[in-house]
């Protein structure tokens, strides 16, 4: 798609670049369990919102200055490494499952989790030159399948009530339009 960067556009995606932002510290601060590497992924949802409601360059952006940014605030170079990889395989993956016929958001939610983990397996067994750490991998897969179907719920039903708050405000314009009073 040919896209027009106005100003609307990237006061939008600066927006969900914020609250992606926020919901990385948010996990950072909340440890979820005693078991590293496993986190909810919050700010999923605001890649799958991109992904499903405004475009895939949108989305692709979105993640890289999310991982560029949490990353500077947060981590470091390490942490940028394992997020960027676990960002560019997981997106990539949500952007082909999104295709698939039948399969919901949910399903490409937990693909995307599944996916992230599996990168960033793959950059640690470069980074520690082991392949022994695989064995941490299907712990991290069960996590994994757990908290994506976990974020795909919550942007279903974040999806749905957008959807049900922008019908009652074209519902809204209309009845105004037709009075002729102006919002």
């Amino acid at each position: 798609m040919n896209r027009r960067w106005n100003a609307s556009a990237i006061a939008k995606l600066g927006l969900l670049t914020a609250v992606a932002i926020v919901l990385g510290y948010f996990e950072y601060l909340l440890p979820v369990t005693g078991i590293p590497g496993i986190k909810l992924g919050l700010a999923n949802t605001v890649l799958l919102y991109a992904l499903y409601l405004i475009d895939v360059p949108s989305a692709i952006l979105l993640m890289f200055l999310k991982v560029g940014i949490s990353g500077l605030l947060f981590g470091g170079p390490s942490a940028m490494l394992y997020s960027l990889a676990g960002g560019v395989l997981s997106l990539l993956v949500m952007i082909l499952a999104r295709k698939s016929k039948g399969l919901s958001i949910v399903g490409v939610s937990v693909l995307g989790a599944v996916s992230h983990n599996v990168a960033q397996m793959i950059v640690a067994c470069f980074v520690v030159q082991t392949r022994a750490i695989l064995a941490y991998l299907p712990i991290l897969l069960v996590a994994a399948a757990v908290t994506g179907t976990l974020t795909g719920l919550i942007a279903r039903y974040t999806f749905h009530g957008l959807r049900a708050s922008n019908a009652n405000e074209n519902k809204r314009e209309k009845i105004d339009g037709q009075t002729g009073r102006k919002s």
